[in-house]
């Protein structure tokens, strides 16, 4: 349990076209104001690079209202997806899961990395919970967290 009523559970090998779906839900809104938005694509790239090992659902009260992907990456923890469906967004559920994985990266002194689409309200979100802008490319910007920050 994460946060009351939060929780992280297992993915399985075949939970790649669900979680697949909700990426595309979730991102739909950011990727049509950059002109990008092509669900087929979407999902292709999430499940081209699918690790269940590296995923976890995301449970609000044990109804599963999104997922997240976290993989070690030598002396820091990427932040590869992190997605909340749209009807559950602002409730709490994403800072809940980002308080689990700063656990995480502070009990092992990494820091996480995360990159958010640059029309994305995630970017406000990923500052508001202590990232730091560390770079940009012409469609994401880039953060890093530190470990042990305070947010």
């Amino acid at each position: 349990m994460l946060q009351n009523r939060v929780f992280l559970q297992e993915v399985s090998d075949g939970d790649g076209e669900e979680l697949a779906t909700l990426r595309v839900q979730a991102m739909r809104e950011s990727l049509e104001k950059v002109g990008r938005f092509d669900p087929h694509r979407a999902r292709e790239r999430f499940l081209s690079g699918f690790s269940p090992n590296d995923a976890r659902h995301v449970l609000d009260s044990e109804i599963r209202v999104g997922f997240i992907v976290v993989r070690q990456l030598g002396v820091e923890l990427l932040l590869d997806h992190l997605y909340i469906h749209p009807e559950h967004q602002g409730r709490g559920i994403g800072s809940a899961v980002l308080a689990a994985v700063f656990a995480q990266a502070d009990s092992l002194g990494k820091n996480v990395r995360v990159g958010a689409l640059k029309q994305s309200r995630s970017n406000e979100f990923y500052v508001r919970h202590g990232f730091v802008a560390i770079e940009q490319s012409e469609f994401d910007n880039y953060y890093v967290r530190y470990p042990n920050s305070i947010t």
